[in-house]
């Protein structure tokens, strides 16, 4: 079957070589001339004869089919040279593109076969080249002669599209054949040869909304005005097929994906004409808050749906505004003004919606606007007391007495039951206490007098309660402005401090001063400037006034004797030109010093060179203390350290503290008593007796203690009771194994015996007051002596009397 097939591709490629007039004629030898033989056709430039070689055989090119699937290799053609006599002299050799591999060659025939299946999209032709040569020497009998094996295209490719799928737009409501796009298929056969690529497109799915051109591949719109908001996305199929579209030809497919893109042809739209709010607005509301949202549709998307609202009518102008949330398209109804329940309980607006960026092409016959009415219900609310003002404004003079009234102010319950209203002051406003109000008419009074230059402002605030819910309040601030009166004296704007020179003449002026006032007259300050009264008769100096609020003091002697008086004080009046005048004495001090020709000090006492140098005497002394105080620092400084490096440590001290600790257990035996601690025992203590017993442990009861009889002198025998009760004790504790350790300390309120003056209390006393002789105080010096004119004087007295 595959013999056949082949035989039959065979005569078919024979027939186009014979049509073509490239059959024989292709593999026929061409002789030029006999073999061997020469002609003459000219000479060259140098006279030489130009000889002709002949040719003994070339051709143009052989044909051959693609995609062959006989099972014997392929049959090209055949090669033949006029000197092959047939003996197997003559080798004949290929070379070139697959020579070898896709071709081989008979040596010995010249027969050309293709060893395997060509594909015409991969390699269209190829070139080889052949040649005769003697077998046995290997010499070439002809030239080289190049040809074409060309490869015969056969309709074995498909139409492909170059993209699958497609993505197209198109708008919406487009007129009839309006252009979505352009879709294209290649077809990898040879063009040149049938309609193997030519390629017819065709629809098979998409209609009636579609359509495509057979040659172009251009898509339109079938159908006008399609709807988006109807149908957005529509797939459409596309066949492209070769061989012109008849029968038996290749074809391929590809998705087109189209969607209608929006146009604004749909205005929005509320979901009803009246809106009502469910919810009672509070009167409390304040100013800026959302009170209703409304929420119009649009059937388009994106900046088509985008729109505006505002109001076009209302039974309350100017109280509530409307605004766009561009991110949900929604109306927000904002208050502007605060609501009032006992004025107006409903609100009613008429709302209007439309499109933020209409279309022209559409305004002729889609309406762009929608209208709804809103109605508000306000709900009474129990609201503070109102003041008639924001804020007041007060003023009163700084010479008022305590409980002038500075003013009044109001407030009323907005409300429907008219509470009556309190007042106070809000003590954080006014933490001295210098304002109060009266709780039922609001008028506001001192309870101290003022001082303008001390607060020329006061700011406090008033608050008012209602008396059936005294939680609602309101405040309201007050501003109280003290004004001014003349009860400031003027004085010097500075200190003034000046010299004089010895030869200076009359009429000479030493200084100038200013006055400063903390008054503030409306018409400003006017100082008058005089010498004291009680100065102007003797007055070494006298004073001008500049009618500018500034005087010059002036000499009024030729010459001045600084030996005689070094320095001058000058009382200087200053008087106000306000009502009542007041009035203050300032004194300048001159000080006397040795002056050149031109005026210039050469010589004074100590304090005029401060002055000169521009300092005080007070700010002389204290950089002299503050220099002090540093000297004394560094000097303390110095010690201290001077201290540390000399001190010695405390392991080669000379001194022992550890030969003075003495314990004091009790209040007898004073400093020699040093059983307590033994230093002796800790620097030696293998010198401790063997025999004596541990202070720091309970004592062995092995022996039954012995009472010890206590020999006393005569003096202390008469308390023996004393002192065997608390020896009792001491034997009671030691025998007792729940009493405390041993060297803890008891106390039985017993003196000891260590005191030379012995006991002075009067309870061991046997004998009375009258036979006790006080004179041995008279020689205990005089610490007692008090002692003894008390105790002395009297039995002395006693005496007297007696």
């Amino acid at each position: 079957m595959s013999r056949g097939r082949t035989i039959l591709l065979l005569l078919v490629a024979w027939a186009y070589l014979c049509s073509h007039g490239n059959g024989l004629r292709s593999l026929r030898r061409i002789t030029a001339g006999r073999q061997g033989g020469t002609g003459l056709t000219g000479q060259d430039a140098n006279g030489v004869p130009l000889k002709r070689s002949k040719r003994g055989w070339m051709w143009n090119q052989f044909f051959l089919l693609e995609e062959y699937t006989g099972l014997d290799h392929q049959y090209v053609g055949k090669l033949h040279s006029d000197g092959d006599r047939s003996d197997g002299s003559i080798r004949y050799v290929l070379s070139g593109d697959g020579a070898g591999t896709l071709f081989v060659i008979d040596e010995n025939s010249g027969d050309i076969h293709a060893t395997k299946r060509l594909d015409r999209e991969e390699k269209a032709y190829y070139t080889l080249r052949a040649k005769a040569v003697n077998r046995i020497t290997n010499t070439s009998l002809e030239g080289e002669s190049e040809f074409i094996i060309k490869i015969h295209d056969i309709n074995d490719n498909e139409p492909k599209f170059t993209k699958d799928p497609y993505f197209a737009h198109v708008p919406e409501m487009s007129p009839l054949g309006t252009v979505v796009m352009q879709v294209t298929a290649t077809d990898a056969d040879d063009p040149t040869y049938g309609n193997s690529a030519k390629v017819v497109y065709s629809i098979l799915l998409g209609q009636p909304y579609f359509s495509v051109e057979p040659n172009t591949g251009v898509i339109r719109t079938a159908l006008p005005n399609m709807d988006r908001e109807t149908k957005e996305n529509y797939v459409v199929v596309i066949q492209a097929k070769d061989m012109a579209g008849q029968m038996g030809g290749l074809s391929g497919t590809t998705t087109v994906s189209i969607t209608l893109s929006d146009v604004n042809d749909n205005p929005p739209r509320f979901p009803k004409s009246e809106f009502t709010h469910t919810r009672a607005l509070p009167e409390s509301t304040e100013p800026g808050w959302t009170v209703a949202v409304l929420r119009a549709t649009d059937a388009d998307i994106g900046r088509n749906a985008e729109m505006s609202y505002r109001i076009t009518s209302s039974d309350s102008p100017t109280m509530f505004d409307i605004s766009t949330n561009r991110s949900t398209q929604e109306g927000v109804v904002t208050l502007r003004k605060p609501l009032d329940f006992e004025k107006k309980r409903t609100h009613t607006l008429r709302i209007q919606v439309e499109n933020s960026n209409p279309d022209a092409g559409f305004l002729h016959y889609v309406a762009t606007t929608d209208e709804a009415t809103v109605k508000l219900i306000v709900e009474d609310v129990d609201e503070p007391p109102a003041f008639d003002r924001l804020s007041y404004v007060m003023e009163v003079k700084e010479d008022a007495d305590a409980g002038t009234i500075i003013g009044s102010v109001s407030a009323a319950d907005p409300d429907s039951s008219r509470s009556p209203v309190r007042y106070s002051i809000d003590r954080r406003t006014d933490m001295d206490r210098v304002f109060n109000v009266h709780p039922g008419n609001g008028s506001v009074f001192m309870l101290r007098t003022l001082d303008r230059e001390e607060n020329p402002w006061h700011n406090i605030s008033v608050i008012a309660t209602e008396f059936n819910n005294p939680r609602l309040m309101s405040r309201a601030p007050v501003y109280i402005r003290i004004l001014d009166v003349n009860d400031n004296a003027p004085t010097f704007a500075t200190y003034y401090e000046t010299f004089v020179c010895e030869n200076a003449k009359a009429n000479q002026r030493i200084q100038t001063v200013s006055a400063t006032d903390a008054d503030e007259p409306v018409g400003g300050h006017r100082f008058f400037f005089s010498l004291a009264h009680e100065a102007s008769g003797k007055a070494n100096f006298t004073i001008r006034d500049n009618k500018d609020n500034t005087a010059g003091i002036l000499t009024r002697r030729n010459s001045y004797n600084r030996l005689q008086k070094s320095t001058y004080l000058v009382p200087v009046v200053i008087s106000d030109g306000d009502f009542p005048m007041q009035s203050s004495t300032n004194t300048l001090t001159v000080r006397v010093c040795t002056c050149d020709r031109e005026g210039n000090m050469q010589l004074c006492n100590q304090e005029a060179l401060v002055l000169t140098a521009g300092l005080s005497t007070g700010a002389l002394m204290a950089i002299i203390i503050c220099v002090i105080i540093l000297l004394m620092i560094v000097v303390l400084f110095a010690a201290l350290r001077r201290q540390q490096r000399k001190k010695e440590p405390l392991i080669i001290s000379k001194e022992d503290v550890r030969d003075n600790v003495v314990s004091y257990n009790d209040e007898g035996g004073g400093e020699e008593d040093t059983q307590a601690f033994d230093i002796g025992t800790l620097r030696n203590p293998e010198a401790t007796e063997e025999s004596k017993q541990r202070r720091d442990i309970k004592p062995e009861t092995l022996h039954p203690p012995v009472r010890r009889t206590m020999f006393l002198p005569p003096a202390h025998r008469d308390n023996a009771d004393v002192r065997d009760f608390i020896n009792q004790r001491l034997q009671d504790n030691d025998q007792d194994p729940t009493a405390p350790p041993y060297d803890s300390l008891a106390t039985y309120a017993y003196e000891g015996s260590g005191s030379v003056a012995e006991s002075l209390s009067s309870l061991g006393s046997i004998t009375t007051e009258g036979e006790q002789d006080y004179n041995y105080l008279s020689e205990w010096g005089p610490r007692f002596k008090k002692l003894s004119d008390m105790y002395g004087g009297e039995d002395s007295d006693s005496c007297r009397d007696s």
